[in-house]
């Protein structure tokens, strides 16, 4: 489906972003953050005096007043207005990268901005000095018609250098832009996709697409050259998976292999006479369009250890994995993207909640021991959602969604190591508020805090 033809959601982001808007308005306006480790990512938010709206610039003519006006609008056309202005905004005016991937045959590197739904191009070797508040890209993606939306998911054409993006929680779409596309660009190709789509990997030798799908914990696979309304043509979904919540994938054509990773929360979904009647969005799309939440089971819910499962690149339906990476020696918290480094027979895990990269050998099964890790804070690494391998240049490049950092190390890299290079979208000093796609807000009066889960 195109983006003319599929409404975008931006009244639903608008919401949120107002909701956190007002209840700010009750902070105090002093102290700090506070950011609470474990399964899930909390945020407790008390507004600096700095934060205020003329600092909160989304994208370019959208600042927080134009937001509340653009939700006025809609209430007002359901019969209610909202008259209130914020008194402050909680919101950082800097990107946030969540996927990294470089493009050797022009030498750049491509960073994915999810906090502004942008995509940034700077030059390989591009190295943002202590002294400079940030880095200026040479292009920038960016607008309405570019259909970007909570952008998590790239891979960059190794030959002409297409950028590959999947939209997360917002637009059902993966879209693909040409390497000479900037500004308000509309993709060439867009193709819908299951919602909550998260990464992708590619296969060029068989010319197929392979994401990571969140809610529906699946993997589903469709031709490279995808578009519109094209349908999947296999699909990874079912209890013997082991999937749940799955994010990062990386393929290992050499031995025929994917690798998944996933967060670990997870629920049984099958059609049954309860949902019988239920209309998701893959509505007519095939036997290969993964079961979606209006199949879930009731009570089915549940939370297990994170891991990284394995399965033969050709699988299909309700296949078990060949092998599981799980247990607490493995150190996984949130393991997001991953990539697999064929030549050495390793595997690379950015560890969101670890604020590490692990790396394990591709051959592990069980609960085993990295081979080693980057983490310290000499390394910068924070939050870090994406990663990429260039075996050319014998790197690793880490995009961090908590500290408007990416961050490149010698491929072999461990321990608390500093970067080699660092490119950053804001100043070395500047708080992240670590607020990504909030679902809710709650006020704490006894604290006199905001509450925000990610």
């Amino acid at each position: 489906m195109t983006s003319s033809s599929r409404p975008r959601p931006t009244i639903a982001q608008v919401t949120i972003l107002a909701l956190i808007s007002v209840l700010a308005g009750f902070a105090p306006s002093s102290g700090g953050g506070n950011l609470l480790a474990g399964s899930a990512r909390v945020v407790s938010v008390t507004p600096a005096p700095e934060m205020d709206a003329a600092m909160c610039e989304l994208v370019p003519g959208s600042t927080s007043r134009t937001l509340y006006s653009a939700l006025g609008q809609q209430q007002s056309a359901a019969g209610a207005t909202l008259a209130r202005e914020p008194q402050r905004a909680i919101a950082d005016p800097y990107g946030l990268y969540s996927a990294v991937g470089v493009d050797l045959v022009n030498d750049e590197v491509i960073l994915q901005d999810e906090n502004h739904f942008r995509i940034l191009v700077y030059d390989r070797t591009a190295n943002t000095p202590p002294g400079a508040p940030m880095a200026e890209p040479k292009r920038v993606i960016n607008g309405d018609r570019t259909n970007l939306m909570l952008n998590s998911g790239l891979y960059i054409d190794p030959k002409n250098g297409d950028i590959y993006t999947a939209n997360n929680d917002s637009i059902d779409s993966t879209v693909v832009f040409s390497r000479q596309a900037k500004g308000n660009a509309a993709p060439h190709r867009d193709l819908h996709t299951p919602h909550g789509s998260f990464n992708i990997a590619v296969d060029e030798q068989d010319q197929e697409m392979f994401l990571t799908i969140e809610h529906s914990h699946a993997v589903v696979v469709f031709p490279k050259m995808a578009n519109a309304e094209d349908n999947p043509i296999r699909s990874l979904q079912g209890e013997r998976t082991g999937l749940g919540d799955p994010h990062g994938i990386a393929l290992d054509t050499r031995n025929g292999l994917i690798f998944v990773s996933n967060f670990g929360s997870t629920n049984v979904m099958r059609r049954s006479e309860a949902n019988r009647n239920a209309r998701g969005d893959g509505e007519g799309k095939g036997d290969h369009w993964p079961l979606d939440r209006d199949h879930a089971v009731s009570g089915s819910g549940r939370n297990v250890a994170p891991s990284i499962t394995v399965y033969p690149k050709k699988s299909s339906g309700d296949t078990a994995p060949l092998r599981v990476i799980q247990g607490p020696r493995t150190q996984l918290d949130w393991p997001a993207a991953i990539a697999v480094d064929s030549e050495r027979g390793e595997l690379y895990v950015a560890n969101d909640q670890g604020d590490s990269v692990l790396v394990f050998s591709a051959s592990a099964n069980g609960d085993v021991a990295p081979l080693r890790v980057l983490k310290g804070p000499k390394t910068l690494i924070k939050y870090p959602n994406g990663l990429a391998l260039d075996l050319m240049h014998d790197e690793l490049w880490v995009a961090n969604f908590g500290n408007h950092a990416a961050t490149v190390y010698a491929r072999g890299a461990s321990g608390d190591t500093a970067p080699l290079r660092v490119i950053r979208s804001g100043p070395l000093d500047f708080s992240v508020p670590a607020l990504g796609n909030p679902f809710s807000v709650a006020f704490d009066t006894k604290r006199k805090e905001i509450l925000v889960p990610n």
